[in-house]
């Protein structure tokens, strides 16, 4: 009888626990593996901009407004990525607190523009994850240490990563480390890695690419011998397959850049997207 009781008043506890994690939502998915990677069971975490989607021109539905009034924190990019977001979190009457994950990371420029893609560069991956642990410490200090022992963990996984890059890209010539991209999302990995990365698009994927600049990519890829165009996992590919066909040089595969592929495909974490692009870097331009 005892042992009945005490088993149902495990049941009757297991919803309200639930119901005291901490509420977070992260703007797309890139943040929302990080944050998912720290917070772990300690959190509920909602994602807005989901995987192969284009968090550059997202627009929100209804049902995002109540998961961000429903949230303690919203955690985002910033450096200009979320236009959309302010509004979103203005509309919904919210007063979770909005935590810019990339505070610390100095942004690369693109003209007048901040470059929003930091997390392009393993080291600035660092910087968001030490900035979400310290966000969801102070937001559930019950639960700090748990989240600081994740954070470590997964640091460490980062630190491999970033030598595994380097390791690969090593042993790429330096004049074939150039390629063409659909959007400038990879000037952090390019600052960071040695690979040139040339696109037709700028940081946004809303920009247009004029007549002029599609015929200097096309005269820059035959007159420095580029090896390889790239393709992108949230982008239209007609651009860069005529950019292809028109140079001769090889489409290398499909990058993912601003947003994470689902479960099914290639790269479903942040880990896995990193690895994924630096593979397919390194096949098309040693070839």
């Amino acid at each position: 009888m005892r042992l009945i009781l005490v088993c149902a008043l495990l049941l009757i506890a297991s919803p309200l626990e639930a119901a005291e994690r901490l509420n977070v939502v992260a703007s797309f998915s890139i943040l929302g593996d990080f944050v998912r990677n720290v917070g772990g069971d300690r959190i509920n975490l909602t994602t807005l901009v989901g995987p192969d989607s284009d968090v550059h021109v997202y627009t929100p539905a209804p049902s995002d407004a109540k998961r961000v009034a429903a949230a303690k924190l919203v955690i985002v990019n910033g450096l200009g990525l979320e236009g959309w977001l302010p509004r979103l979190v203005q509309s919904a009457g919210s007063k979770a607190k909005v935590i810019t994950a990339s505070a610390g990371i100095a942004p690369l420029k693109l003209g007048s523009a901040a470059d929003p893609h930091a997390w392009q560069s393993i080291l600035n991956a660092k910087i968001y994850v030490t900035d979400i642990a310290s966000a969801l410490a102070t937001a559930a200090p019950d639960d700090a240490e748990f989240f600081r022992a994740q954070a470590k963990a997964y640091l460490e996984k980062l630190e491999a990563l970033d030598r595994e890059v380097r390791d690969a890209v090593a042993k790429t010539p330096p004049e074939r480390r150039k390629v063409i991209s659909t959007h400038d999302a990879f000037g952090y990995f390019s600052s960071e890695y040695g690979i040139r990365f040339i696109a037709p698009r700028g940081v946004s994927t809303e920009s247009e690419p004029s007549a002029r600049d599609i015929a200097a990519i096309i005269g820059q890829i035959k007159a420095q011998k580029i090896p390889a165009v790239f393709l992108e996992n949230i982008s239209d590919d007609r651009l860069i397959r005529r950019i292809a066909a028109e140079t001769g040089a090889k489409v290398g595969g499909t990058l993912v850049s601003d947003g994470l592929t689902g479960e099914k495909g290639p790269a479903p974490t942040y880990i896995d997207m990193v690895r994924h692009n630096i593979k397919a870097l390194t096949s098309a331009l040693d070839h």
